[in-house]
């Protein structure tokens, strides 16, 4: 007679699984605490290792007809709920991330169930970056615009750091006594304006901001050159502000030569040009395209807008109620610094807000009384939405810091899947070895055959009639 087919399917089963229906139960034993649900729940995943026949056969226990694995016995709840709710990810509350990862990682539950997982856990997501078509567009938007892709891009994103910290403090500097332009205010005898255009075109402070808006002004034309979409960067909120930082130096320059030709005549009023002038500090906001903590911020007050809004509807209503208030309880008295409900805004926000510059001040015993009320209810009002707010930035910044962990978390994915397909190739060449030495083991009559009778034999014995 002639011996079964090598592949034949009970031959190929673990000996605890020889299922006759989906509805047979099997043990699972987790360092001591046992589990037992049914055939047809965990082969919902064969990628897996319980739901894979040769991955858990090395784990197969048959003098116990049970399937042991010494790991953490609380994750396995979360595990056991991923076959039973048919792909769902639930972390136990006493169970930590990292150790629950590791059993994710270990029960190979594979890089969906994982990427669901850290979903779950508040991970932030790696967005797809979108790149140029063109090489040369390629390399360029990724020298500007994303300083880790390489040392020459961390070096640019360096410059331009210091670039728009010089820009800064140059800004703070031509404000001092000695250093002020007072070229707006020149008069000539007969009452003329006189133009120093000359002199502020060579002026230090004036090379100095030339310098950096040239650099700012090739930073932005180079990226909007590499830009992948132009739409897309022409809307982009960082690329506005970019934009903003530098027009006021064209602006100025512009009048400073119309000045010029039309003979020292004003060319521009003086308050619209310091206004223009004044938007040079919004440069401090390119720093956060280079910092982390400036993003942190600004997802923390995006974020928290209706909660903002809570607290300036709060203090209006607080500024209405009490301005009112201690406007009418020192009506009578002359000496009162309240002349009108408008007039005690101020104080009532100063107030409020727990600030209480001294400026203005309630005399009579009614004020003083309203004033202490004033102050107890700003207290109360601000102290009721700021947590939430604070949370918000609790929770961006955790956020932030575990994008660290969650690239490890990649990094263990990738060295999980080559192990694992390492691991697999091991046992197909041990399999192939152990089908040869079987078959040495038949025509030879060594003992490998009476190794499987046994084994059989303690199986049959063991499972219920």
């Amino acid at each position: 007679h002639s011996s079964p087919p090598p592949h034949h399917p009970h031959r190929r089963r673990p000996p605890g699984f020889l299922a006759r229906n989906r509805s047979e139960r099997v043990i699972v034993n987790i360092a001591g605490l046992k589990y037992e649900t049914q055939l047809g729940t965990i082969n919902q995943f064969p990628d897996t290792l319980l739901g894979d026949p040769q991955k858990r056969m090395r784990y197969f226990d048959p003098l116990r007809n049970e399937y042991f694995f010494d790991r953490n016995r609380p994750s396995f709840d979360g595990i056991l709920y991923f076959y039973q709710s048919g792909g769902k990810i639930r972390r136990p509350v006493n169970v930590s991330i990292d150790i629950f990862a590791d059993e994710i990682r270990f029960y190979q539950l594979g890089a969906e169930a994982m990427e669901r997982f850290r979903e779950e856990e508040g991970f932030i997501k790696e967005e797809e970056k979108p790149l140029p078509k063109q090489e040369f567009q390629r390399q360029l938007w990724l020298l500007f615009e994303y300083p880790e892709s390489s040392s020459p891009a961390r070096g640019i994103a360096i410059v331009s750091v210091l670039v728009i910290v010089i820009s800064i403090i140059i800004f703070c500097l031509e404000t001092l006594p000695e250093f002020r332009d007072e070229r707006y205010n020149l008069v000539g005898p007969n009452g003329t304006h006189i133009s120093s255009i000359h002199m502020s075109l060579t002026d230090p402070f004036f090379v100095i901001e030339t310098t950096c808006v040239v650099w700012f002004t090739l930073e932005l034309l180079m990226r909007f050159f590499a830009c992948p979409s132009k739409s897309v960067f022409s809307r982009d909120i960082m690329n506005i502000i970019d934009v903003v930082a530098i027009f006021p130096y064209f602006i100025t320059l512009g009048t400073e030569l119309a000045e010029q030709q039309s003979n020292g005549q004003q060319a521009m009023s003086l308050a619209i040009l310091r206004v223009i002038r004044l938007v040079r500090v919004f440069r401090i906001f390119k720093l956060s395209r280079h910092s982390k903590g400036l993003q942190i911020l600004g997802q923390t007050l995006k974020a928290s807008m209706r909660e903002l809004g809570l607290l300036i509807f709060f203090l209006f209503i607080g500024v209405i109620l009490f301005s009112s208030a201690v406007y009418f309880a020192e009506a009578d008295e002359p000496s009162s610094f309240f002349s009108s409900i408008p007039d005690a805004f101020w104080w009532a926000v100063v107030t409020m807000t727990t600030v209480g510059y001294g400026d203005m001040r309630p005399v009579t015993m009614g004020g003083k009384i309203v004033g202490s009320l004033c102050a107890i209810a700003g207290v109360l009002t601000i102290a009721l939405p700021v947590p939430v707010i604070v949370s918000n930035f609790n929770y961006f910044y955790h956020r932030e810091t575990d994008n660290a962990d969650q690239g490890s978390l990649n990094d263990d994915d990738s060295a999980e899947g080559s192990s694992s397909e390492e691991m697999r190739k091991s046992r197909t060449s041990l399999g192939k070895a152990g089908a040869l030495e079987n078959s040495d083991g038949i025509n030879n009559g060594a003992g490998a055959n009476l190794k499987q009778c046994i084994i059989l034999f303690t199986l049959y014995v063991s499972m219920p009639s």
